[in-house]
């Protein structure tokens, strides 16, 4: 027997969308929650290293003292009991910055307040206690007067480092280039050894006081305070100097260049050379990736030939990234760019100017690796534009190439745009075709000064991408070069969105204004 209201409550349901939109729907959902956690991973792991941790005093059950911060704790193999990892610096007395301690060896743990934290420009950090200042001239100074004066001192020497590096930077580097290029002449050669002289006094103005330090179990050491760049005491810090001190952290690691293998100090050269890198290809492959678009949608004819082409535009945005740094390392590097040196700078042969990698020749590099996707994405708006628009266009009088310029091109606009934050988002965390064609291990003078031609095209550069790679598998301790790992990794990725919100902004703009014609 069939019951009517069985009949009446299936006409009376909603017709869904079945399964597919739940799992549409979880897709996303998963994606987004994929990001976050590898986004809090990244600033979790990456920020947390500037804040100034408490330093333990410990003693364990075999007479040992030592110093460190806790960088983890893990259950020993065979699950009796645990064990921490200490990060206890002091590379220049023990040959190492890591302590594993088992848990239960420590008898006593204390902060001590007098401990202090140094930075230095050699030997990474020391973990201590000051005991006395000993200046160049003058009295010794102890206990709360020593760390006076070293905050004092160390303050004076970051303002001397600072003007030495804008002398270095902005008269003694244009100066040697001048040198070299036109030859010494007598007032150029003065200018470089009053300038050299100058930035001599001033490091042996820095020279001659020393500190007097103690590591936890009693070891001495003198230490130059010109090797000194900073000095904290965090178990004396409160939570407001803490965060004032970790301001100041990230702030050094986004404006200073790095130091010491790439495995402390900051990557504004970085920052810099991935930033003028994008918008170098950006400019190349933008008019090269429309036109090639408009030609092949609007002009050529659509034929067998027309087709080949396009698959074979779709199948080069698959090709390896390092077959493009193979063929920009032969074509722009060993081709062209001999030929420019043999043309315009033979004299400084056999040492090349752009016979070598350098910004130009990874710029286009990146710009044919990245030419597909901006054809495409442009070749597919302008099929969407209806023929009735060119028509209309065509009707009203306009050329062709009226037509194009004024109606097609506007209305294509956001699809053009559309492929060049593709375009960006690839080139930006390409690392392997620019370890052919010019990225830099190490290289602290950005490639814009005030120089003539100012943008110095023929100059290495460094790129956060290959900063990551360097700094995790070739530095010598990858355990300390981690939390900078994370820190660049976490920078790249907003550098990659600020440049796609830059662009994402700008086509909604322009779809806004052609909105009401690009939507048919």
């Amino acid at each position: 027997m069939r019951w009517p209201w069985r009949r009446a409550t299936r006409a009376r349901l909603p017709r869904g969308e079945g399964p597919w939109a739940w799992l549409a729907a979880g897709s996303v959902s998963l994606s987004v929650l994929l990001l976050s956690l590898l986004l809090a991973l990244l600033a979790t792991r990456g920020l947390g290293h500037f804040w100034p941790s408490d330093v333990d005093q410990l003693t364990l059950a075999d007479g040992r003292t030592l110093a460190g911060s806790v960088v983890k704790q893990v259950p020993l193999p065979g699950g009796e009991g645990d064990e921490r990892l200490y990060r206890t610096d002091n590379r220049g007395l023990d040959g190492a910055i890591w302590t594993w301690v088992p848990v239960a060896d420590i008898e006593t743990l204390a902060q001590p307040r007098d401990l202090v934290v140094l930075e230095r420009r050699r030997w990474g950090a020391f973990i201590g206690r000051l005991v006395a200042w000993l200046p160049a001239e003058g009295e010794r100074r102890e206990g709360a007067a020593a760390w006076d004066a070293l905050q004092t001192r160390l303050a004076v020497f970051e303002r001397q480092r600072e003007e030495i590096e804008r002398l270095r930077e902005d008269e003694l580097l244009p100066l040697a280039r001048r040198i070299e290029a036109e030859g010494e002449r007598p007032e150029t050669s003065r200018a470089l050894a009053d300038l050299q002289a100058r930035i001599r006094a001033m490091r042996e103005a820095m020279a001659g006081d020393t500190l007097v330090l103690e590591s936890a179990d009693g070891r001495r050491l003198r230490q130059p305070v010109e090797e000194v760049l900073r000095a904290i005491r965090p178990n004396a810090m409160g939570p407001v100097a803490k965060l004032a001190a970790w301001g100041e952290g990230v702030w050094r690691f986004l404006s200073e260049g790095p130091r010491s293998a790439n495995a402390e100090g900051g990557v504004w050269p970085a920052i810099f050379g991935t930033i003028l890198l994008v918008m170098l290809m950006s400019l190349v492959v933008t008019p090269f990736g429309v036109l090639a678009a408009v030609y092949l949608n609007e002009v050529a004819h659509q034929g067998r030939l027309t087709r080949l082409v396009r698959i074979g535009v779709r199948n080069l945005a698959g090709v390896p990234s390092i077959v493009y740094g193979v063929f920009g390392l032969g074509v722009f590097v060993y081709g062209l760019g001999g030929h420019l040196d043999q043309w315009f700078f033979e004299d400084s042969l056999p040492s090349p100017t752009f016979g070598t990698g350098g910004l130009l020749w990874a710029s286009l590099t990146l710009a044919l690796l990245t030419l597909p996707v901006v054809i495409v994405a442009t070749e597919e708006g302008l099929a969407r534009i209806p023929d009735r628009q060119r028509e209309g266009a065509l009707a009203l009088g306009a050329t062709r190439l009226e037509m194009l310029s004024r109606v097609v091109l506007p209305m294509a606009a956001p699809a053009m745009l559309t492929g060049m934050i593709l375009a960006v988002a690839r080139a930006a965390g390409e690392v392997a075709p620019l370890m052919l064609v010019g990225v830099a291990k190490l290289a602290p003078q950005v490639p814009v000064d005030g120089e003539f031609p100012f943008l110095h095209l023929e100059r290495k550069f460094m790129h956060l991408g290959y900063h990551i790679f360097d700094a995790a598998f070739h530095g010598n301790d990858v355990q300390a070069a981690m939390p900078l790992v994370y820190a660049t990794a976490l920078l790249l990725v907003l550098v990659i969105l600020v440049l796609n919100l830059t662009a994402i902004f700008l086509r909604h703009h322009l779809r806004s204004r052609h909105g009401s014609l690009s939507r048919h």
